[in-house]
C-alpha cells in the first residue's frame, strides 16, 4: 500500500484521464451547433456524433477493450499508449475538413477515454488506504468535473472565432494529453495487481475472468446494482454532457455564448462540491444519506427545469445550481468508488469495463434518440424522460447502498466473495485490518466504561 503523500501524487496524473474524458465531451458539445452549420449535419448526423463520441459508443467500445487488458497485462500498458490514441482523435478533430474525418476523430477519442477510465479509477483505488479510498476517487471526479469548466470558459471566450475556437479548444486537448501521457509513463504498477499475477504464476490458480464474472451471484449481483446506479443516471448527464448547450439554444434560444456560460457555471459548481462534498466527506459520512441527498437533488433540478421552463431566468440558475452540485457528490462519483471496491482483484478493471460498456452504449442509443424527442415531442416530454430516469438511479441507490466504508479492499472481497479470490498475502492483510478494527472498537469501549462522563 503506497504511503498517502505517493498515493495522491499517482492520483493526480490518473485524474488527468479524467480531465480529458469530460473535456473531450463538452468541447465537441460547445462547437455542435457550428459543426452542424459548417457541414450543414442532419438531426441524425449530429445524433450520430454523440452516439460515437466520449460521451457513448466510443468510450463504451473503448472500455470492453481496455479494461480486460488492464486486468491481463497491467494497469500500466493503458498508461503507456492510451493518450497516444486520444491525441489522434483530437487531432482528426481539429483539422476536420468532412464529416467522415470529424466523426472519426470523435470515435478515435471516445475509444481511449473508454479505455483509461477503468484503469485509473482501479489503479486510483489500489493504491489508496482505507481511509482516504473515496478522497482520491473524489480527487478524479474532480478532474473530471474541472474538464468541463475550463473547456466551457475557453469556449465563451473563443466563442466569437467560431468554429476556428472549437478548433483551437481541441489543440489544447492535445497538448493537454500529451503533457498526461509524459507524467502517467512514469508511474509504478498497482502492487495489488503485482501480488495477483505473481500469486496466479506460482500456485497455477488461473480462471477466465469473465467467465468468473458471471457465474458467481454476488459479482452478477453488483453487477446488476451499479449499471443501475449509474446508467440510469448517465442517459441524462451523457445527454446534458453534449446535448446541453444545444438544447439552451434550440429550445431555450440562448445564444451559444450563453449557453456556455451557463455551462460553465454549472461545472465550476461541480467541481467545487466535488471537491468540498465527495472527497472531504466520502470516506466519513454515511454512504446511503450521502447518495440519496445528490439524487434527490439531481431529479428536483430536472423537475424545475422542465415544468417552469427556460423562459425564467430563475429556473435556468435554479437548474444550474440544483444540478451542477448534485453531480459533484452524485452518482458517477459512488459508481467509481463502488465499481472498484466491489469485485477482486483479478477481474475488478474488467467488471468496470463491461459495466463502462453497457452505461455508454446505452447513452449513445438515447444520444440519437433524444434530439429526435426534443424535437418532435418537444422540451417537455424530453425533460420528463429525464426525470424519471433519475428517478429510477435514486431508489436503486439508496435501497441497495454498500456497507464499505472505511473498510480495506480485501476485507470487502473476503465480506463479499468469502477467501476463493484472495491471494495468501490478501487473506493475511484481511486479518490484520479486522484485528486492527476490533482493537480499536474494543479500546473505545474501554474508555467509555472508564470515562463514562465523555
Amino acid at each position: 500500500m503506497a504511503s498517502e503523500k505517493s498515493s495522491l501524487k499517482s492520483t493526480v496524473r490518473v485524474s488527468i484521464t479524467n480531465f480529458l474524458d469530460s473535456g473531450s465531451i463538452v468541447a465537441g458539445a460547445s462547437g455542435l451547433t457550428l459543426w452542424t452549420q459548417h457541414f450543414g449535419l442532419s438531426s441524425f448526423q449530429v445524433g450520430l456524433l454523440g452516439a460515437l463520441s466520449a460521451n457513448a459508443f466510443g468510450a463504451a467500445l473503448g472500455a470492453l477493450i481496455g479494461g480486460p487488458l488492464s486486468d491481463k497485462f497491467g494497469r500500466k500498458l493503458i498508461y503507456t499508449y492510451d493518450m497516444l490514441v486520444y491525441m489522434l482523435g483530437t487531432i482528426l478533430v481539429m483539422f476536420a475538413v468532412s464529416f467522415p474525418m470529424l466523426l472519426t476523430g470523435f470515435l478515435i477519442t471516445g475509444l481511449a477515454v473508454g479505455a483509461g477510465v477503468p484503469a485509473s479509477w482501479t489503479y486510483i483505488s489500489e493504491t489508496s488506504q482505507n481511509d482516504n479510498r473515496a478522497k482520491n476517487i473524489g480527487v478524479s471526479q474532480f478532474a473530471w468535473s474541472l474538464g468541463p469548466a475550463v473547456i466551457f470558459i475557453l469556449g465563451t471566450i473563443l466563442a466569437p472565432m467560431g468554429l476556428l475556437g472549437n478548433r483551437i479548444l481541441f489543440g489544447l486537448l492535445t497538448v493537454i494529453a500529451f503533457v498526461a501521457w509524459l507524467l502517467q509513463r512514469g508511474l509504478g504498477e498497482s502492487k495489488a495487481w503485482q501480488d495477483r499475477k505473481a500469486f496466479e504464476k506460482s500456485s497455477g490458480q488461473k480462471s477466465h475472468p469473465y467467465r468468473t464474472l458471471f457465474s458467481n451471484k454476488t459479482s452478477l449481483k453488483w453487477l446488476f446494482f451499479l449499471i443501475g446506479v449509474y446508467m440510469f443516471w448517465n442517459l441524462v448527464a451523457g445527454a446534458m454532457g453534449f446535448f446541453m448547450p444545444y438544447v439552451y439554444e434550440t429550445a431555450g434560444g440562448l445564444s451559444n455564448q450563453e449557453a456556455n456560460m451557463l455551462q460553465a457555471v454549472l461545472w465550476i459548481l461541480t467541481a467545487v462540491a466535488t471537491y468540498f462534498g465527495f472527497a472531504k466527506y466520502g470516506d466519513r459520512a454515511n454512504h446511503r444519506i450521502f447518495f440519496f441527498v445528490g439524487a434527490a437533488m439531481a431529479a428536483a433540478s430536472w423537475i424545475i427545469l422542465t415544468y417552469a421552463g427556460m423562459a425564467q431566468s430563475w429556473s435556468l440558475w435554479a437548474f444550474v445550481a440544483l444540478w451542477g452540485i448534485s453531480a459533484g457528490i452524485g452518482a458517477q462519483a459512488w459508481y467509481a468508488l463502488w465499481a472498484t471496491e466491489l469485485f477482486p482483484t483479478q477481474f475488478r478493471a474488467g467488471s468496470q469495463g463491461v459495466m463502462f460498456f453497457v452505461v455508454r452504449a446505452s447513452a449513445g442509443v438515447w444520444s440519437i434518440i433524444f434530439p429526435a424527442i426534443l424535437s418532435s415531442l418537444g422540451f417537455t416530454v424530453a425533460g420528463t424522460f429525464m426525470i424519471g430516469l433519475l428517478l429510477v438511479s435514486l431508489v436503486i441507490g439508496t435501497i441497495w447502498t454498500p456497507k464499505t466504508r472505511g473498510k480495506s479492499l480485501e476485507e470487502i472481497t473476503r465480506e463479499q466473495y468469502g477467501d476463493k479470490f484472495l491471494t495468501d498475502d490478501e487473506k493475511s492483510k484481511a486479518d490484520r485490518d479486522t484485528a486492527a478494527k476490533n482493537k480499536a472498537a474494543g479500546n473505545s469501549v474501554a474508555q467509555q466504561i472508564m470515562n463514562p462522563d465523555k
